[in-house]
C-alpha cells in the first residue's frame, strides 16, 4: 500500500509538471503568433506584450527546472520515468528558446515600424515558412501532450522543408540587396526574422524527438530520419 501511494503521488507530481510545461508551450505559441502579427502590421503595443511575456516564460523555465530536479532527488526514478523527466527538462529549454526567438522577431518588427519601414511585402516573403513553423510547433506540443510517438515521428521531416524555405528566402534577399542597396537595411531585418522562424522550427523538431525518446526509448537526434531525399525536395535542400 505504501508503494502504491508513493507511485500515485509521483504520477500526480509529474502530471503537474507536464501541465505547466503545456501552459508554457501555449504562451510561446501565442508569443510567436503575436510576433508575426507585429511583423506584418507593425503594432508596437503588441510587440511590447510579446517582450513582457518572455519574462513569464523565463520564470516558468526556472520553476519547472527546479521542480524536475527535486522530483529526481526525492523519487529517484528509473527507466521510462527517468527518461520522461529528462526529456521534459529538455522540452522546457527548447520552449524558453522559442520564446527568445519570438521576442527577437517582435523587437525587429518594432524597430522597423519606428523607422517607417513597410513590412507587409516583406511579411509575404516569410509567410510560408511562418505558417509551416506554426503548424510544426503546435503539432509537436500536441504530440508531447498525448505522448504520441507516431505523430512525433511524422513531424521530424517537416523541419527539412522549413530549412529549405529559409535558404530560398536568404537567396532572394541577397539578390534584392545586390540589385538595390537601398533595400539592405530592411532586407537584413527580414533575413533575421526568417532565421528566427527557422530556429523556432528547429526547437519544435527537438520537442518531437524528445517525445520519441520517451515513448520508444530511442534517441534519434542527429540521424537521417526525415532526410530531404525522402521528401522529394530539390538538391539544394539536402
Amino acid at each position: 500500500m505504501i508503494g502504491e501511494h508513493s507511485s500515485k503521488q509521483y504520477d500526480n507530481e509529474l502530471e503537474a509538471i507536464r501541465s505547466k510545461v503545456l501552459l508554457m508551450g501555449g504562451i510561446v505559441e501565442t508569443q510567436f503568433l503575436d510576433a508575426m502579427t507585429c511583423f506584418r502590421i507593425g503594432n508596437p503595443e503588441r510587440a511590447d506584450r510579446v517582450m513582457r511575456e518572455d519574462d513569464a516564460v523565463n520564470q516558468l523555465e526556472v520553476s519547472l527546472d527546479d521542480a524536475c530536479s527535486h522530483l529526481i532527488v526525492r523519487r529517484q526514478p528509473a527507466a521510462n520515468d527517468l527518461r520522461t523527466i529528462m526529456a521534459t527538462i529538455k522540452v522546457i529549454t527548447d520552449l524558453e528558446r522559442i520564446g527568445d526567438e519570438a521576442t527577437k522577431i517582435a523587437r525587429i518588427a518594432k524597430a522597423m515600424h519606428a523607422r517607417g519601414a513597410v513590412t507587409i511585402s516583406h511579411y509575404e516573403m516569410v509567410r510560408g515558412i511562418a505558417n509551416n513553423t506554426t503548424d510544426l510547433l503546435h503539432d509537436a506540443l500536441d504530440a508531447f501532450a498525448r505522448n504520441d510517438g507516431k505523430q512525433a515521428l511524422q513531424l521530424i521531416a517537416q523541419d527539412a522543408v522549413i530549412d529549405h524555405e529559409f535558404r530560398s528566402i536568404m537567396r532572394n534577399l541577397i539578390t534584392f540587396m545586390m540589385e538595390d542597396p537601398r533595400t539592405i537595411s530592411t532586407a537584413l531585418d527580414t533575413l533575421w526574422v526568417a532565421k528566427a522562424i527557422e530556429r523556432i522550427g528547429d526547437h519544435a523538431k527537438n520537442i518531437a524527438e524528445y517525445v520519441i525518446y520517451v515513448v520508444e526509448g530511442r534517441d534519434i537526434r542527429h540521424t537521417n530520419l526525415g532526410a530531404p531525399a525522402d521528401l522529394g525536395l530539390p538538391e539544394q535542400a539536402k
